[in-house]
């Protein structure tokens, strides 16, 4: 079993939107003979970009997976999305695997969503390999390419290849350590010749090929040493030494394919499998103040990174087997909700087909379908063997809609479906306005709640609105006044009379609603005094400025009468209203907005811009603070200013901008504004709405 371990490989492949990280993958898992034919992301027939979403749009909108055997290695293979809107699910998968293949393509290098991509490949501390791709595309330039990974990525790249012609010149490829030439048939075959270095790159090989051994030796004291004294290192000299620094993070290899044309994929292949670390190679895994080693006779444990919706098989939770041997006779402990789970089956999952496993071992990605209890970032062991893995957190959402269902009475199955969609994708988030209402929807942009919808009209047959939310605006008053309250109304039986005085002031900031019974000799009987509050307590509900919640407000109820026979609580309570609407309008009322808590993160060179942009909309910085190449920018600013900021962000900053936003409190509206909000209300009151 250690030797299966020690050739399984799990990897997952990176980088930007566009980079062409599925067609690789479609090409590997063709030459592997898991599939037998090339998908085409642009024609539609990718195996891994199934949902109808993807099609349209050609392009992954969630992670896939993949799994296949090349020259007796089992690779494991997730197929992460790089747009800006699903680059929640590419975190989530580099939690899974053991080695990144980052993509990145020849003619733009290293775009911005790469960029994010490999900040998650750091944090998880995973040795990579970059691919340039795209070599057969015109303006393709390997070197230009490669340059961009030292200054974008910060990590030294070393290239294993030199390509043998650049756009519709790219043939092959020279293997530097081999010092052989590879060749390609264009037809999407995968059929590979070898030969001698072509005469015309002889000196270039020959160059590339002595940096490329002191990049190696220099991963290694023992090597540097030897070289710098001027032994001969010896092809498993190098191979070991390249292993290691790839291992260490000294470097990332480079090579170059045009996975399209499936030119130049199986020595990626092989790279994946010579170079990136096995389970037993990555070691022990932490979980928490434990560890577990990723041995088959360990305990049993895993983490559930991913819930898929399957049509055929209902929910699919799709786990990285850490330690120990999974069999479906297994009953588990979902740790993080101290439940037993059982299953009937495990599954390896290529696109939307599944093939049954009997086991699962440390390395394997694997699916287990209906588990009852069990979401994403969950940790499955042994009953009796606990320990629990980091759970997963997804990116926090970055924009929120207003949403309802276009058909009345579809509220219900359409917060069920979204409900359905959240558990696959925890990037969404459906929250309720307590103050105005509205149902709001939040993810990760645009396009990500566009295509949610997409899916929620697919899966559920609801179809929904979208709007821009409502501020939760607030009012509050400034002065105070005493004024009377009086109900009195006589009809031909019982009448109904409720007469107060009341004294209305400004409360402290953050206090709501302070009422103060200063009744005394029983000028209200003490059955009546709650209908007072409640009354002002409804009436405050709905303010005098523009029908936002009063706040902040104290009441004091000072005197007042009755009637023996025709009071009740209910005159009291509309008493108490009537006193309070009529007494607030004279206690200079004012409008309250919310201010938000900005952290920005963007690139140095887009500083000014993003800082005069946060000054435009009423903004304050607080500080600011620098991380590698990029500033975090801590600032306040008004809610109503950044409804729609995070479109505006990626314009200003090229898409390498990121923030996050939080309430922090609630302040003044300034005049003119209030003039509008206020205007805006009192026209719709006279158009009726």
């Amino acid at each position: 079993m250690s030797d299966t371990i020690s050739q399984t490989r799990t990897v997952a492949l990176v980088g930007h939107g566009g980079a062409g990280k599925t067609s690789l993958a479609e090409a590997m898992l063709f030459d592997a003979k898991t599939t037998n034919r090339l998908g085409k992301v642009d024609e539609g027939t990718a195996v891994l970009d199934f949902e109808p979403e993807e099609i349209k749009r050609a392009g992954s909108i969630s992670a896939s997976f993949g799994h296949y055997t090349y020259n007796k290695f089992n690779v494991h293979l997730v197929d992460a999305p790089g747009d800006d809107n699903f680059l929640s699910d590419a975190a989530a998968a580099l939690r899974a695997v053991d080695g990144a293949v980052m993509v990145i393509d020849a003619i733009d290098g290293v775009k911005v969503q790469g960029e994010k991509v490999w900040q998650f490949v750091k944090e998880n501390d995973l040795p990579a390999l970059i691919v340039v791709n795209k070599m057969d595309r015109e303006r393709a330039d390997f070197d230009s390419a490669v340059g961009m990974i030292q200054d974008m990525l910060d990590i030294k790249p070393v290239k294993l290849q030199i390509p043998i012609g650049q756009a519709e010149d790219f043939s092959g490829v020279v293997d530097l350590l081999a010092n052989k030439a590879y060749t390609f048939e264009a037809d999407g075959s995968g059929k590979m010749n070898s030969g001698p270095v072509p005469d015309d790159l002889a000196d270039a090989v020959e160059e590339a090929r002595e940096t490329l051994i002191e990049d190696i030796a220099e991963a290694d004291d023992e090597l540097m040493e030897r070289y710098l004294e001027g032994d001969e290192l010896s092809a498993d000299d190098l191979a070991k030494g390249l292993a290691k620094g790839v291992l260490d993070r000294v470097f990332a290899p480079v090579a170059a394919c045009a996975a399209l044309k499936n030119m130049g994929v199986q020595p990626v292949m092989d790279l994946i499998n010579r170079l990136l670390p096995s389970p037993a190679e990555a070691g022990e895994v932490k979980a928490g103040e434990d560890t577990r080693e990723p041995t088959a006779e360990a305990p049993f444990s895993a983490l559930v990174f991913k819930t898929v919706a399957d049509p055929f098989a209902g929910r699919l939770s799709m786990i990285r087997v850490f330690s120990g041997k999974l069999t479906s006779d297994m009953q588990l402990l979902n740790v993080n909700k101290d439940s037993k789970e059982r299953f009937g089956q495990l599954y390896w999952q290529t696109g939307k087909d599944q093939s049954s496993v009997e086991a699962a071992f440390p390395g394997d990605i694997v699916a287990i379908p209906k588990l009852k209890d069990t979401n994403t970032g969950d940790t499955l062991t042994a009953v009796g063997q606990a320990v629990q893995y980091k759970p997963i957190e997804p990116l926090p959402p970055v924009i929120s809609y207003a949403i309802e269902a276009k058909e009345k009475g579809d509220e219900e199955k359409m917060f069920a479906g979204i409900n359905k969609l959240m558990e696959e994708d925890p990037t969404l988030h459906l929250d309720r306005d307590p103050q105005t209402g509205e149902a709001l929807l939040g993810g990760m942009g645009a396009v990500h709640i566009e295509t949610t919808l997409e899916r929620l009209k697919r899966k559920f047959s609801v179809e929904v609105n979208l709007n821009t939310p409502k501020v939760p605006y607030r009012e509050t008053i400034k002065g105070s006044t005493r004024v009377q309250g009086r109900y009195k109304k006589q009809t031909g039986g019982r009448g109904q009379f409720g007469d107060t005085w009341l004294e209305i002031s400004p409360a402290p900031a953050g206090e709501g609603f302070v009422f103060v019974n200063k009744i005394v000799g029983g000028a209200i009987p003490r059955q009546y005094i709650p209908a007072v509050e409640k009354g002002i307590n409804e009436a405050m509900e709905r303010g005098v400025l523009a029908g936002y919640p009063l706040v902040d407000v104290q009441v004091e109820l000072v005197d007042g009468s009755f009637h023996q026979v025709d009071s009740s609580e209910m005159a009291f309570k509309v008493a108490g209203s009537i006193g309070f609407k009529k007494g607030a309008v004279d206690c200079k009322p004012t409008l309250l907005e919310p201010i938000m808590e900005l952290t920005v993160t963007v690139p140095e060179d887009a500083m000014g811009d993003v800082m005069g942009d946060i000054s435009s909309r009423r903004g304050r910085v607080l500080g600011m603070d620098a991380k590698g190449n990029f500033q975090v920018v801590k600032a306040l600013v008004p809610m109503a200013e950044v409804l729609t900021y995070q479109p505006e962000l990626t314009s200003m900053t090229g898409g390498r901008g990121a923030f996050t936003m939080s309430l922090d409190h609630y302040e003044e509206v300034p005049g003119d504004i209030k003039a509008k909000i206020v205007e805006a209300y009192e026209q719709a009151k006279e158009e009726g709405n």
